[in-house]
């Protein structure tokens, strides 16, 4: 069990300094621009407390807002991310996980409802983010192309951190 905290933290620290040193400095037509670090709070174990889950989720969006100077924005975004988790994962098994202490996985939701999962709270997370950042009714279709443009951009991202988590720790790729 010490491992795998260790492990969360590792990644936590490591999809910090990723989003913060690197994928913040991406602008892809002044649209598009990957938030990879909502795979730390996709990832975590299915039988999370909600408390745990939530806190996690406020500790690593309010981190990403003070490298980003960004008004706590990247935290009520996550933490509303971490809200809906428990809900969709409900959706996509059909039932609550309790006693599970599974992650989620392609292996474990299959692909169909892995997909949905993940961008359901890409979703969720770019809407509450970019409306917080630009909160004005004036610029609802610029943010609205912004949040699909966004959602489609970083889903690919996490949806291949997941394929690659997904791996078997003794295997190799062929």
């Amino acid at each position: 069990m010490l491992n795998v905290r260790w492990g969360y933290l590792a990644l936590f620290v490591f999809l910090v300094l990723v989003q913060v040193l690197v994928l913040n400095n991406i602008h892809l037509g002044g649209y598009m621009n990957p938030q990879l670090y909502v795979f730390l709070v996709l990832l975590l174990p299915l039988n999370i407390p909600g408390l745990l889950l939530l806190s996690v989720a406020f500790v690593l969006g309010l981190i990403i807002d003070m490298f980003s100077d960004s008004l706590a924005i990247h935290a009520g975004a996550t933490v509303f991310m971490a809200f809906c988790r428990p809900t969709v994962i409900r959706l996509v098994t059909g039932q609550f996980v309790a006693e599970d202490p599974e992650r989620p996985s392609f292996s474990s939701f299959g692909t169909f409802s892995m997909i949905f999962y993940v961008i359901a709270l890409v979703l969720a997370h770019h809407a509450v983010l970019f409306f917080l950042e630009v909160f004005r009714f004036s610029e609802v279709p610029h943010t609205l192309i912004r949040i699909l443009l966004n959602t489609g951009f970083t889903a690919l991202f996490v949806l291949l951190a997941f394929i690659f988590s997904d791996r078997p720790a003794g295997k190799k790729a062929r």
